[in-house]
């Protein structure tokens, strides 16, 4: 799986079903991944807060004391954000809608397969998101000048804590120099009054399927030739 410069390590399964959660997760595990489950909102917030954080959320929709909006509004507020895919039997058109507006990467409909839980982290980890719709969107909404800053805070901000304020791997993330780091967090500083590090992320706003048990391939690794 192409992850540019990031491996894939940690994924949190957020289900409440718990068969359903035992057995995504056995799958995953077998990945090489390391695995940690929930089977409510809140259990999935605490996962969101411990360190390191998940790198992939997979998440019900519905859970049975919240939704998964609830989630992704921690998710928002998490130093590190993960990278999410949805899964639902019932999704309204409405929550598809809501789950694309906040960034969710992929979506698994359920009964779920193992090709389609390996395609959907795929995808998901492996492609970048399509910038463009997005970026058209704000075109007489927000100047250009406050878009530029705010991609570039947010984008140093997520590099600093996946890289655990490593300027180093920080600028491996982002592709730039060290230098250019410390001139972008100096910048960010002295906008925000506060290190960018600190302050809280801004919402982000067929063949016959295989049993679910391990794929041939885990994402992130090829089979040795």
């Amino acid at each position: 799986m192409g992850g540019g410069s990031r491996t894939l390590e940690r994924i949190a399964v957020v289900e409440d079903d718990a068969a359903l959660r035992s057995a995504i997760a056995r799958a995953v595990r077998s990945w090489g991944v390391l695995v940690t489950e929930a089977g409510t909102a809140e259990e999935a917030k605490a996962l969101l807060a411990t360190l390191p954080p998940p790198d992939l959320l997979l998440i019900d929709v519905r859970l049975s004391d919240h939704t998964a909006f609830d989630v992704l509004d921690a998710a928002d507020r998490s130093a590190a954000a993960p990278i999410v895919v949805a899964m639902s039997g019932k999704a309204s058109a409405d929550e598809a809608f809501r789950l694309g507006q906040r960034g969710v990467r992929a979506y698994l409909a359920k009964p779920i397969s193992l090709d389609a839980l390996e395609s959907a982290v795929r995808t998901a980890w492996g492609q970048a998101p399509d910038l463009e719709p997005l970026i058209a969107a704000t075109v007489g909404r927000v100047g250009m000048r406050e878009l530029q800053h705010q991609v570039r805070h947010v984008m140093l901000r997520q590099a600093l804590a996946l890289s655990r304020g490593s300027l180093r791997a920080s600028a491996r993330l982002l592709q730039v120099s060290r230098q250019a780091i410390q001139q972008m967090r100096h910048g960010s500083r002295t906008d925000q009054g506060t290190d960018p590090g600190g302050a809280p992320l801004p919402p982000r706003g067929s063949r016959p399927s295989a049993p679910l048990d391990a794929p041939a391939t885990p994402p992130g690794r090829e089979r040795p030739g």
